[in-house]
């Protein structure tokens, strides 16, 4: 079989568009080789370290961190503690005590921690004197007998009120 001019053109055509197209696929292939081989890179470093050092190294670090985050934890549950037992919760109560004077000049005011424990102060102003008072308070309650205002402190002081 003998080809004519126009079957060889055809044929010549259709022979560069083939290799245009495989052109087109080995640049697209080394394109995706190269992105392979940085990936590989990345995953395997700069020769001086493989995946398994670089792991085990991480996992080192790791270790530490979790030790570090346990001793805060502890830090943490310690300060805990000493806040419950700091006096934060005050309540004061003004009234008059006599019923001569005016202007509520005596109080009593509740300072309390966390666990309900700490004071009761009160202070009586009379005309000519002024006496004050401290009552022990321990788990929210008091061994001395408080009088109504106090107890109305102890209850603000709680959150009872």
């Amino acid at each position: 079989m003998v080809l004519t001019g126009a079957a060889l053109t055809a044929v010549a055509v259709g022979a560069a568009v083939l290799a245009a197209l495989a052109l087109v696929v080995a640049l697209l292939n080394r394109r995706r080789q190269r992105a392979l081989l940085e990936r590989f890179r990345v995953l395997w470093g700069d020769g001086t370290a493989d995946v398994t050092t670089v792991l085990a190294g991480q996992s080192r670090r790791l270790a530490a961190e979790a030790d570090r985050i346990t001793e805060l934890e502890g830090l943490v549950a310690a300060l805990g503690d000493k806040v419950a037992q700091t006096l934060q919760h005050v309540a004061v109560v003004r009234y008059d005590a006599f019923g001569d004077m005016g202007g509520r000049m005596s109080f009593s005011a509740a300072v309390l921690d966390d666990r309900g424990d700490g004071m009761v102060l009160s202070s009586i102003h009379a005309r000519g004197e002024s006496r004050t008072y401290a009552k022990a308070v321990v788990g929210g309650r008091s061994e001395v007998t408080l009088t109504p205002e106090e107890q109305q402190a102890l209850a603000a002081a709680r959150g009872t009120d």
